[in-house]
């Protein structure tokens, strides 16, 4: 990776539609969470941007050669991975002053980015069908066809690599694509539409891009008859938004939404290993993540000693600036959030044990920022909201169970179904809990581990539909059966006896 550029390719920060950069009237501020300063300025789009670039995606479809060519939007893929990565570094950069990732945290996601596109490539041109003669002189084909418009929503908590999961799929299936980018990271947005821009084998509105600051563009993708798919990343409360709006045009939707993963320790698990795996799994992305590890279900006969082993790596994680290498976890995204993560806490200490406070940085140089220290509190009550509801911050909940059958349980005790993880040397008990907790990705002595060639996706209340993998692209795709009549051949026609 390199640095070609280190700011927004202009000022304010544009939107990327039907092949050129297109301002608006209103510009908002991008605001650093590290130091609440001024990071710079971008146009805030809304229901006009979002218009202008579903028309845009909806005639490079339609009259356009992308759909039919595999070859291109293989080449495409591997050359927008290529502009990426010339930007990498500085989008890196970036996204962790605007978004709070430590720096190496937002490397990671660049690089996660590259190879995501770079799989993609491959798929593009692995176009499956069937065919068979069904009857004398019938012959049927299958074959997977784009199926339109895809609508891409994409969070704030990791812009790049959300993006290119879903885009680069909806690409390999030959969709054009309207992208909703989040304000809080506009800056970086601009640098992502950069490279998208420097890809000269992307035809013409193919990728659409604006960002929004507020909720008035994005419904425009559901609701609009004019996009065929939505690809969602978000909250359980707004996926159920969407999945009621899409509905009224009967949009395929494809959704991942929260999570409440749940990490299981055996009583035969490694401490020294897993409780450092543990405190990652809270503090990975401040904690803003849909697979972050928010319940530890401990096994009673060892709790004691575990309890006291997370709770003093928790008070010993180094909170700081985003950019500082020292920083284990930077700040959240803003000091509503701060508040609210604390009203939480708050709450919940009137039910459960507080074993590690943490809570807002008020004093200090870290007080202008919107910084929390991790927190652990601990309950046995499974109809709460520390155990029920997703934080989506990095405060954990601390709970024992007896044995086998009470883990399963208390880890299938959530709406949710994202992600778990299960911690033993047991490997036949490995398998039999990993099968019994009802959820889409499920680690085995690990945690956080994806590969783009599998699929991940949620259970239950966490989601609909498959991200990476083979399924990602067939989210994006429609079979079309068709069915040819010959005239039949000698071997076919019918033979009459003669006497």
């Amino acid at each position: 990776m390199n640095s070609s550029k280190t700011a927004a390719k202009f000022e304010p920060a544009r939107h990327w539609i039907n092949g050129e950069w297109i301002g608006s009237s209103t510009v908002a501020n991008s605001i650093s969470p590290s130091t609440g300063e001024v990071l710079g300025q971008y146009s805030a789009g809304g229901r006009t941007e979002a218009a202008s670039a579903i028309a845009a995606a909806r005639k490079a479809f339609d009259t356009g050669g992308w759909s039919y060519d595999p070859q291109l939007r293989s080449r495409a893929l591997l050359e927008l991975a290529d502009r990426l990565d010339e930007r990498a570094d500085a989008i890196a950069l970036t996204i962790s002053r605007e978004e709070g990732k430590t720096l190496g945290q937002a490397t990671l996601e660049a690089t996660w980015s590259l190879s995501t596109l770079r799989y993609n490539a491959g798929t593009a041109l692995s176009q499956t069908g069937t065919s068979a003669q069904i009857a004398p002189g019938v012959f049927a084909t299958a074959m997977r066809e784009p199926i339109g418009v895809a609508g891409i929503i994409v969070p704030w908590n990791s812009p790049l690599a959300l993006l290119v999961r879903a885009l680069g799929p909806a690409l390999a299936a030959g969709c054009t694509t309207v992208i909703k980018l989040p304000g809080q990271t506009a800056l970086a947005n601009s640098l992502i539409m950069d490279a998208v821009a420097a890809t000269k084998s992307l035809p013409k509105g193919v990728v659409n891009i604006f960002t929004e600051a507020g909720n008035e563009g994005a419904p425009l993708l559901v609701e609009s008859p004019d996009v065929d798919v939505i690809n969602y990343t978000g909250s359980t409360k707004v996926g159920r938004q969407v999945a009621e709006k899409g509905a009224q045009t009967l949009k395929r939707v494809c959704l991942e939404l929260g999570g409440k993963t749940p990490l299981v320790i055996f009583e035969d698990a490694d401490i020294e290993t897993v409780a450092p795996l543990v405190v990652t799994a809270l503090i990975q992305f401040n904690g803003e993540f849909c697979m972050t590890g928010s319940r530890v279900l401990v096994q009673r006969s060892v709790a004691d000693a575990w309890r006291e082993r997370i709770a003093s790596l928790l008070e010993k994680v180094v909170v700081g600036r985003a950019d500082d290498p020292n920083s284990q976890m930077g700040p959240v995204i803003d000091k509503t959030n701060v508040e609210r993560i604390d009203r939480m806490v708050r709450d919940a200490s009137r039910y459960a044990r507080i074993i590690v406070r943490g809570g807002p940085i008020v004093d200090g140089p870290l007080a202008v920022g919107a910084f929390y220290r991790p927190a652990m509190l601990e309950t046995e009550a499974l109809d709460v909201p520390l155990v029920q509801e997703e934080i989506f911050g990095p405060v954990l909940s601390f709970e024992t169970f007896a044995n086998e059958d009470e883990a399963i349980a208390r880890a299938n005790a959530t709406i949710y179904g994202l992600a778990a993880a299960v911690f033993t040397k047991d490997v036949d008990r490995a398998q039999r809990v990993a099968h019994a907790i009802k959820a889409g990705t499920v680690w085995i002595n690990t945690w956080g581990v994806v590969n783009d060639a599998f699929e991940e996706g949620g259970f239950k209340y966490s989601g609909i539909g498959r991200a990476r993998g083979t399924r990602a692209m067939e989210e994006f795709q429609e079979v079309k059966t068709q069915i040819r009549v010959v005239a039949p051949t000698p071997v076919d026609q019918p033979r009459t006896q003669t006497s």
